[in-house]
């Protein structure tokens, strides 16, 4: 036989008429385009532009904000935090007394706020999140009226403030504005002092928090917080409307939580005094269980009415301390079971040491899959903890069924709330497990804008839950079902781009796509055209030079682009821009003199590199690939001439499955005998 070789050539070219329309195309590009003539015996017809066949990939563009803080250098084009990069810090001391039976909170906290903008702030701005609920509220999802957040008082630096006086402050919806007495000084800082109670709703925030069932209540967006104020757009004023999440700065927390005696509460944060809210033989259980492997239970059925401490006033007072986190949320609960143990999360502190994270689980008897989740989220959280390169880095993560409230789950720093899962099954279980711990990197740690770019959240979390899918289930392709979403969606003619702001989508399966399945399915067919060792180099030094930061997508695609150094604009204007999709094809397989003729053709509006095996009747197969600059000069044909003695024998497109063909009848060629 002789030596294989492999020819592409490229046929069938369609080009524009007008060179300004393919930036790929310089003013002396001899390849043939279309033209138009006019008849001599009748009147010249006007003249048009003759378009390609397909669509030429422009180059993406950033808006004026995002550039700004390029010349500023708080951010640079490479993807790098810049030099003059800041961002706010504040403090909360923060009291929360919970009344079950009533269900309502109230609330008192004191917010030490630190201006590290280079300009001084005429306003401060704080989010209301339960202001959702206020009568008249701008809602996208149906929501239970309970009338939002009554301030007690609002104080500022001293000054007791009114909503008429100036200063004061005013109620914009989900947002608070203070006018301080005196503009917040660059490098100053600031003390508010806010007084509020409000009616807890059964399901609060979209689902996200709320009671069920008169022994449990999750308790999250539940105090003012303040808005987020960075380099690139100043304060983020977007309204909270229930669907899109939340944009929110790191922050250290000093937390007590009020609540009646043997109602039992897990919070984000260290628990400072376990020792005078515990029962001892809870407490015992509890560091028992924090140096173990295996689950412990902590708190069984037989301990109900025996798990806390009394006293004569029937409250105790719960202290917790956060540091270095977007938000915090808590559980109370007087009829969960509480399963814990011990998951290793790497070295932390750089000592060679293996470092721990302790697993809480919280769950009711009419919810038996939860004895699971203790396991499940060991294995999430050490998993992820090595394929993201960053250790978990807080001392816990504690998940709290919630069916009642929630259907899903929500993930908060240090906690999760999900549903009870009884009809979906151990897997799917495991799966939202997976998913909701997977945000303690995004956004928890890489700290990104849900409210306007879910994709960057969901979509990396959701890749991220995949990839731990395939350890924990290996053998089925668990990328496959976000693949056919997506494409189900986009041939539908119904998804919207996911650079679309996330309340600006046509329908909720637009949001959901756009958030989910997209993303996560767009970052796979980048792993594909990476390979698979480039990509986790980009993924890796994207979240860890983002780590405790703010970034944008541009931030997210320029590191991408450094690390790889190649310029993709093709891939993100296509993927993240567009509704655009995929369709390569086996168009023809023909026997040559030499051996066999194999052509490309490309149906679809996304230009993508094509990955080819090709089988041979010797048992060979030959992976091939044409590159993508291919179809970037506007080409819809491609051909690949195999040299060889054997006969072909089968040919197949996207062997891997790396990227979203919207149609893969068509991917495929098997020789038939005659």
């Amino acid at each position: 036989m002789r030596t294989l070789s492999v020819a592409l050539s490229l046929v069938a070219l369609l080009l524009a008429g007008c060179a300004a329309l393919n930036p790929l195309a310089s003013s002396d590009d001899a390849s043939p385009r279309a033209t138009t003539t006019a008849s001599t015996t009748t009147p010249p017809a006007t003249p048009r532009t003759v378009l390609p066949k397909r669509p030429i990939p422009q180059e993406i563009s950033v808006p004026p904000a995002f550039e700004n803080a390029l010349r500023r250098g708080t951010r640079t084009p490479d993807g790098h935090p810049g030099p003059d990069y800041w961002q706010q810090g504040a403090s909360y001391t923060l009291e929360a007394r919970v009344y079950p039976d009533e269900k309502r909170l109230e609330g008192d906290g004191q917010i030490t706020y630190q201006n590290n903008a280079p300009r001084s702030l005429s306003v401060l701005r704080l989010e209301l999140l339960q202001n959702v609920h206020a009568e008249g509220a701008l809602r996208l999802r149906p929501a239970e009226v309970t009338g939002g957040i009554d301030l007690r008082y609002v104080v500022a630096d001293g000054d007791t403030l009114t909503p008429e006086g100036v200063p004061g402050y005013a109620v914009e919806g989900t947002q608070l504005v203070i006018r301080t007495p005196e503009p917040l000084a660059s490098g100053a800082s600031a003390t508010l002092d806010i007084g509020w109670s409000f009616q807890i709703p059964q399901q609060g925030a979209g689902g996200r928090m709320g009671y069920s069932e008169d022994d449990l209540l999750y308790l999250a967006y539940w105090y003012p917080q303040m808005a987020v104020y960075d380099d690139v757009y100043g304060w983020h004023t977007d309204p909270f409307t229930g669907n899109a999440e939340f944009y929110a700065g790191f922050a250290d927390y000093d937390l007590t939580i009020e609540a009646p005696e043997q109602w039992l509460v897990l919070s984000t944060g260290a628990l400072q005094n376990p020792d005078s809210v515990l029962a001892p033989p809870i407490a015992d259980r509890m560091r028992e269980a924090y140096a173990s492997d295996e689950t412990v239970q902590v708190v069984g059925p037989d301990d109900f009415g025996a798990v806390t401490r009394t006293n004569d006033e029937g409250r105790l007072r719960w202290h917790f301390t956060a540091e270095r986190v977007r938000d915090v949320a808590f559980s109370v609960t007087r009829a969960s079971l509480w399963d814990a143990a011990r998951t290793a999360v790497g070295d932390r502190d750089g000592d060679g040491q293996t470092d721990y994270a302790y697993i809480n689980t919280l769950y009711r008897e009419s919810a038996p899959r939860w004895a699971e989740v203790t396991r499940y989220q060991q294995h999430a959280l050490t998993f992820q903890s090595d394929y993201t390169g960053i250790p978990y880095p807080w001392p816990h993560m504690t998940a709290v069924e919630g069916g009642g409230i929630i259907g899903g789950g929500m993930e908060f720093p240090m906690m999760t709330i999900m549903g009870d899962y009884n009809a979906r099954g151990d897997s799917a279980l495991y799966y939202v497990t997976a998913h909701e711990l997977a945000h303690m990197w995004v956004p928890m740690i890489v700290n990104t804008n849900e409210r306007r770019y879910s994709w960057m959240d969901e979509g990396m979390t959701t890749f991220l839950e995949n990839e731990s899918r395939y350890d924990f289930f290996p053998g089925p392709d668990h990328k496959i079902n976000d693949q056919r979403n997506y494409i189900f969606t986009a041939l539908a003619g119904i998804e919207g781009e996911m650079m679309r702001r996330s309340d600006f989508h046509y329908s909720g399966q637009a949001f959901g796509i756009a958030s989910y399945s997209k993303p996560a399915t767009i970052l796979v067919a980048l792993r594909g055209v990476l390979g698979p060792d480039t990509f986790m180099r980009a993924y890796r030094t994207f979240l860890n030079e983002w780590a405790y930061k703010h970034p944008y997508p541009w931030d997210f695609f320029n590191t991408v682009e450094r690390v790889s150094g190649r310029d993709l604009d093709w891939f993100w204007r296509s993927w993240y821009y567009e509704t655009w999709t995929m369709d390569q094809a086996v168009a023809d397989v023909q026997p040559t003199p030499d051996g066999t003729q194999i052509t490309i053709a490309d149906r679809g509006t996304v230009p993508m590199p094509v990955h080819l095996a090709v089988t041979l009747d010797t048992g060979e197969t030959m992976r091939i690939q044409i590159p993508v600059d291919t179809w970037l000069s506007g080409a819809t044909r491609a051909t690949v001439d195999i040299d060889a003695d054997a006969a072909v024998t089968e040919v197949l497109l996207d062997p891997d499955r790396h990227f979203p063909d919207v149609d893969r009848a068509n991917n495929t060629w098997e020789h038939t005998s005659p």
